[in-house]
């Protein structure tokens, strides 16, 4: 029984570490570009886009600024959606593992 305890003890000290990991991730941010900087994406390391910026050279310049939300917006659930395929991924990867809930797998 006291290895079980050790153990669970164990698992809740590293879900402690990676909870503290992520909200560490939601303040570091990124920039990527193309198009020798034309185009610019920042955003945080937990992939979470903050902007878009895209040269008027590209684009009309009086439609900049829709462009760049919708980019916005296409990514964001393009995001989205690449997380729920990872979750559900991850899902059928520990499902038959016999893991308790929480431990910060799924």
């Amino acid at each position: 029984m006291a290895d079980f305890l050790g153990m669970m003890k164990q698992a809740a000290q590293l879900q402690s570490k990676m909870k503290a990991m992520q909200d560490e991730l939601e303040h570091v941010e990124v920039e990527g570009a193309s198009g020798g900087g034309l185009v610019k994406v920042r955003m945080t390391a937990k992939m979470e886009v903050k902007a878009i910026s895209i040269d008027p050279s590209l684009i009309k310049p009086d439609e900049r600024e829709i462009l760049e939300d919708l980019v916005v917006s296409a990514l964001a659930d393009a995001r989205r959606k690449a997380e729920i395929a990872m979750q559900e991924k991850m899902q059928s990867l520990t499902g038959g593992l016999g893991l308790p809930p929480g431990l910060g797998l799924g």
